[in-house]
């Protein structure tokens, strides 16, 4: 029987370990090799789960347990079957927290292994359950909770990248910055804000509830607008830094906590990347093309639902003051694919060809909303970011992929698979992904961080619920396009 043992976040990296017969298994530093098929299964009407009992799990869903039943049945493959059983799931079970607070949803939500509520990860944690809001008040509010707690956030301080619930303390609390015990790190990211707008638009559109979008609300937007426009650096570097004693190189900034210089040209600071590591170039432009399309996003909600003209203009403008210094500054000649989007630029004519696998990626661009799949540059970006001149492109006897620094060389995320899959129009690209992420578990019916690209078990983080989440809406997206016998043929 394996228990699952859970500590804090380390260096970068989720420190999740097995444990088989009262011994924990480690392979390497920080990746987990399971023994055997040791696991305990719960019987789960038509398919067998691993997910906890009924009574252990923190939220229930009609919707979704309908759901899993619907697709399970469909699907003809037992393993994906199950699979999709454990991970769509998986945030509901294991990590969210619903309460009302001030007679308002408040609803904080887990990373997973780390019990911490990041604004990008919560956001995308209960972004695939949105389009079964309709016929499931319980969910709506839940979802409603993040919102409304994403704004708490935001007042807080909008340069946060993760959250305590309540003046907890973190190991982090000793880092260079305004750190305050209600914080559990304070990493500045562009996408830490967008995620939060791209939650609550896409709520009010789906759900027609226009409730979350408070005086608090209002306040927060101003402030996105506020840091975004500091971030762009025109009068001065800012109010932000960060300094950190770590032997990770990637976990601090350079030049006092301000990070490689750049001329402010329109395009927004970055300090970190949605990885949580530091930028090279500091504007990092999947997270500026993100911002663009949060900008419009907010303005869409200034003008029709807060009634604010003036903040729909203020947004409108600086969205395409970002848009125009895309153009100019980060689409590039590359050697061997024409023009593609770089990774991160300066303004002062530097580049940096790679891409992560974390979203915002370059690869992830169409799934949010900030570029048309069909695009040349996007295409020839795909093409480059999906090749051995990706530095962090991996291609190994198991599988092939992006990684990143965050983990290092060889480790493949599942998230550049499913994000593949996502964008693509080709069948054969995608039941590839499918089939790999399939067999690239490692016994555990579970999606992970990352995996070798030639043994996938070897893996890093046996318990992160948004890629969990996201394979299950990855699965879901297939059926709804027609493609469930692609989905058979594995």
């Amino acid at each position: 029987m394996v228990t699952r043992r859970y500590f804090l976040k380390k260096g970068g990296l989720g420190l999740a370990a097995f444990t088989i017969g009262g011994k924990e298994v480690v392979v390497g530093d920080n990746i987990r090799v399971p023994t055997g098929n040791n696991r305990s299964f719960l019987k789960n009407d038509n398919y067998t789960s691993n997910r906890p009992e009924v009574s252990k799990r923190n939220f229930v869903s009609e919707s979704v347990e309908e759901t899993i039943k619907n697709v399970t049945k469909q699907l003809k493959d037992p393993k994906l079957a199950r699979m999709f059983g454990n991970c769509f799931p998986n945030t509901l079970d294991t990590t969210v927290h619903y309460r009302i607070l001030e007679g308002k949803p408040d609803s904080f939500v887990y990373t997973g292994d780390i019990h911490a509520m990041w604004l990008r990860d919560s956001a995308a944690q209960v972004w695939p359950y949105l389009n079964l809001m309709e016929k499931d008040e319980p969910l709506r509010k839940l979802i409603a909770g993040v919102v409304n707690r994403h704004t708490k956030c935001i007042l807080f301080d909008p340069y946060a990248n993760a959250f305590n619930d309540g003046p907890t303390g973190s190991e982090w609390i000793s880092d260079y910055t305004d750190m305050k015990p209600e914080l559990h790190e304070r990493k500045w990211e562009i996408d830490s804000l967008c995620y939060t707008v791209r939650l609550a638009y896409h709520y009010w559109k789906i759900s027609g509830d226009t409730s979350v979008f408070s005086k608090d609300w209002e306040k927060a937007a101003g402030l996105i607008v506020k840091t975004f426009k500091e971030q762009q650096r025109k009068d001065g570097l800012g109010p932000y830094k960060f300094r950190r004693k770590t032997e990770r190189q990637l976990d601090t900034l350079c030049n006092d906590g301000y990070g490689a210089p750049v001329k402010p040209v329109g395009l927004i600071v970055s300090s970190f990347r949605p990885s949580d590591d530091a930028t090279t170039l500091n504007f990092l432009i999947p997270s500026n093309l993100f911002a663009v399309t949060s900008l419009k996003q907010l303005a869409e909600i200034s003008a029709k639902i807060t009634n604010n003209g003036a903040f729909a203009s203020e947004c409108l403008a600086l969205a395409g003051e970002v848009q125009a210094a895309i153009d100019n500054y980060a689409v590039v000649d590359h050697l061997n694919y024409g023009k593609i989007y770089a990774f991160e630029v300066d303004g002062f004519g530097n580049k940096l060809f790679m891409d992560d696998s974390n979203v915002p990626s370059l690869l992830s661009l169409p799934y949010l909303g900030c570029a048309d799949r069909k695009d040349k540059v996007y295409q020839n970006t795909r093409n480059f970011v999906w090749s051995l001149d990706n530095p962090y492109f991996f291609k190994g006897t198991a599988a092939e992929g992006i990684g990143g620094p965050h983990i290092g060389f060889d480790m493949i995320w599942p998230m550049s698979l499913i994000m593949k899959a996502m964008t693509s129009n080709d069948d054969a690209e995608i039941k590839y992904c499918v089939k790999t992420l399939r067999d690239s578990d490692g016994d555990t019916e579970f999606m992970h961080e990352s995996f070798h690209k030639n043994d996938p078990r070897k893996f890093t983080r046996s318990w992160f619920a948004w890629v969990n989440t996201l394979f299950g809406e990855l699965i879901l997206k297939l059926i709804k396009e027609g493609k469930i016998n692609l989905l058979n043929s594995l």
